[in-house]
Order: C-alpha cells, then sequence, then structure tokens
C-alpha cells in the first residue's frame, strides 16, 4: 500500500471518529439538561455551575489518559465542553475588569470557556456591584501580579462586600508587541498600562530608547488606539492583536518570563469542597505586645499552611490594620474549623472570604 493511500485511510478513520466524538457530546448533552431541570425542581435559585464536579471530571481523565494525546490539554478541552454544556442548562454571566482583550478577560476565558456571556465593566468596584445585584452569575477581579505585588483596592473591596471567592485563576502574563506597521523602525510611540510598561522596561530601554512610551487605561485600549496609528505600537495579549487586527511585531517582551497574574473568581455562592482547596480569610487583631505572634500560633500548632498574609489600613481608625490570609484547605475540614475557631477569639474582626479549588 502506497504512503498516499495510507493517509487517506488515516483521515478516513479520524473522520469516523470525529463523527463518534460529535455524537457522543450530544449524547453527554442530554444528561446535562436533564441534570439541569432536576436542579432547578430541587432548588429554583441552586448554581448551575459546580467548581467541585468540574475539577473532578478534569482530574479524573488526566488521571486515567494513557496518551499519546497530550495531559495538558485536557483541561482546556473539557473546559470548553463544560462550557457549552452549562450553557444549554442556563446562561452565565461573567462580569470582569474591561475592557475586552485584558488579560482579566483572558482569566475568564480561561475559567469559564467561550459559551458563556461576558460583561465588562470599567472598574473592580462595578465587578463586585454587578454580582452583589445578581446582575452577573460571576465576577473576575485581579487580585496580585509575581511583578508587581498585590492590588490594593481589590482587597479593600472585601471589608465591606458580602461576596464570597468562589475560585481562582493563575493566568500568565505574556505581552506583545504589536502595531499596524511593518517593524520596529517605524515605531513613534508605544501605548500600554503602566504595570505592562514597568514590566517591559528594560525590552523597551534596549530595543525602541528613542521612542515614546504613553500610558494608557488598559493594555486594549492601547491596542485599540493603535489600529488608528501606523506609527504607534501597543504592549497587548495576542487576543488585543486580533480583535483590533495588528501585527504582532516581537512576542515575549516581558523582562521577567515568570509573570503570573493571579485572578479572582466572586460569587453569591460558596464553593463546593474538592480536596485541592484554599481558605481566605479577612481579620483585624487588638493592638498589643505579641497580637500577631498568639494569632498565628495556631496555624502553626494544627499543621495548617499559609501561604500569604497581608496587611492594609482599616481606613475606620489610625493604625489600625486588616490582615487578608490564605491558607491550604476548606472550611469544612475538622482542623480549618477547629483553627478558625480558636482564633475567634482573639481578633477584634474576623471574616471568612471563601473556601475554592487552588488554581491552576
Amino acid at each position: 500500500m502506497s504512503d498516499r493511500k495510507k493517509i487517506e485511510d488515516c483521515r478516513q478513520e479520524i473522520d469516523r471518529l470525529d463523527n463518534e466524538i460529535l455524537r457522543l457530546l450530544n449524547e453527554r448533552s442530554k444528561h446535562v439538561i436533564e441534570i439541569g431541570r432536576l436542579k432547578k425542581e430541587l432548588d429554583a435559585n441552586a448554581p448551575l455551575h459546580t467548581s467541585g464536579r468540574e475539577s473532578a471530571i478534569v482530574e479524573r481523565l488526566m488521571r486515567q489518559n494513557s496518551g499519546p494525546f497530550p495531559n495538558e490539554a485536557i483541561r482546556p478541552v473539557y473546559r470548553e465542553i463544560m462550557s457549552a454544556s452549562l450553557s444549554l442548562e442556563g446562561t452565565q454571566t461573567v462580569a470582569y475588569l474591561g475592557p475586552s482583550a485584558t488579560f482579566t478577560h483572558l482569566a475568564a476565558l480561561g475559567k469559564f470557556g467561550q459559551s458563556a456571556q461576558y460583561h465588562p465593566v470599567n472598574g473592580i468596584k462595578e465587578v463586585f456591584d454587578e454580582v452583589e445585584r445578581g446582575r452577573a452569575t460571576f465576577g473576575v477581579v485581579p487580585i496580585e501580579n509575581s511583578t508587581e505585588g498585590v492590588v490594593n483596592y481589590t482587597l479593600d473591596m472585601f471589608i465591606d462586600s458580602n461576596l464570597l471567592i468562589y475560585g481562582e485563576v493563575l493566568q500568565e502574563v505574556s505581552h506583545h508587541l504589536m502595531s499596524k506597521a511593518d517593524g520596529l523602525e517605524a515605531i513613534q510611540t508605544v501605548y500600554s498600562h503602566p504595570h505592562a510598561i514597568a514590566q517591559c522596561r528594560n525590552w523597551l530601554e534596549t530595543n525602541l530608547p528613542n521612542v515614546l512610551i504613553a500610558e494608557t487605561p488598559s493594555t486594549s485600549s492601547a491596542a485599540e488606539k493603535c489600529a488608528d496609528e501606523p506609527t504607534a505600537a501597543a504592549i497587548a495579549s495576542d487576543l488585543a492583536a486580533s480583535l483590533y487586527g495588528l501585527q504582532i511585531l516581537k512576542s515575549r517582551i516581558e523582562d521577567n518570563i515568570n509573570n503570573f497574574t493571579r485572578f479572582l473568581i466572586l460569587s453569591r455562592n460558596p464553593s463546593e469542597r474538592t480536596g485541592k482547596d484554599k481558605t481566605s480569610i479577612m481579620l483585624s487583631i487588638k493592638d498589643k505586645a505579641g497580637a500577631l505572634y498568639d494569632l498565628l500560633r495556631p496555624f502553626a500548632s494544627n499543621g495548617i499552611n499559609m501561604t500569604k498574609i497581608e496587611s492594609r489600613p482599616s481606613r475606620r481608625k489610625a493604625w489600625e490594620y486588616f490582615f487578608f490570609v490564605d491558607l491550604e484547605g476548606h472550611t469544612e475540614e475538622d482542623r480549618i474549623r477547629k483553627t478558625l475557631e480558636e482564633i475567634k477569639g482573639r481578633c477584634l474582626f474576623l471574616k471568612i472570604l471563601g473556601s475554592y479549588p487552588i488554581g491552576t
């Protein structure tokens, strides 16, 4: 048998398998629709998205995968399958810090897939407001960057908000230089958000030392400006380049290649326990010697790993601070519940912000 005939036979077999995959996806969808119907009968307000179930499906499939299909591709493939499935049960509206094609938008897509309904808003407060008022099922906001640090405004919003942290997304931040121009020599101005400019400072000074650097409200708005300025370039995501018809002149120009931003998923409902969870709390303590030491001791004695502690002024009283703490585990675990009970009496204020799956 000739190689050409072998290729044709393989393609026919792929077509047959694709037809079978499509049939199975539709069979799966029928069960999804039935689950949605039963959920509504049990509780009309029950959330359609269940992060615990989603995580369990992906983890099980990754354990069972024998290849050659790559394990790391299972998560994005099933994210879209589950996104489309959820759309059959009902609309999942996601508010995020806009505009479109920002890294927050990319993080939202990475969590909820293409079939969710996305609603960009102008500020972090507006994201909280959309979810609190029920106009969005979920919200997505940045909380910290591996290079630039914590987004303090997001932390401050939790002081008065009743929303819960439903999940987190770790989004790799890759900055690209894009333009309508054909090469770097034509660039006279570079637009971008101040954080993106700071993260690409060394590259800009080395490769475009005499070019004007101008700040914009977002990386996406920088790309939008370049759509009408042939001598301008933007530092933004590849999604922004596609959205505004720009050519990527140079990929991955960030100075630190290990550049990640952590985003939080906001919800009015708690997340299910998955076995690989994180709990976030907010607290304030009495102003006395050794108060912070006394507070931290129960975490160590109960074998709880604290992955983050951040302090913020309370804005209510001079020299009074709130502490935001991330720890491994779920509030349904005895050791977590016991520890929170122990520290409660040592706090002026203690608020559980949510237990949720550890981001990937």
